[in-house]
């Protein structure tokens, strides 16, 4: 007999209804997809931080700044 707990309410899996069983197998396949595509975020802000320094350096390094171009800010 498995027990889930469900905002503080514990039910036993197999007394749930068919509907209610493939809600629940929805929301743990959802819950999953959300917490790999938080850490693919997590590894998309890193690398951008990365690119965004390796980007000033160079400019810093050839002083290529205009005026006259387009305005990226990092922060």
């Amino acid at each position: 007999m498995t027990q889930i707990t469900i905002d503080d309410k514990s039910y036993d899996l197999e007394s749930l209804s068919n509907d209610a069983r493939a809600q629940l197998m929805s929301l743990r396949f959802v819950d999953s997809e959300i917490a790999k595509l938080q850490g693919q975020l997590a590894a998309m802000q890193t690398a951008r931080i990365g690119y965004a320094n390796a980007l000033e350096a160079e400019l810093a390094k050839s002083d290529a700044l205009s005026s006259s171009g387009d305005t990226i800010q990092f922060s």
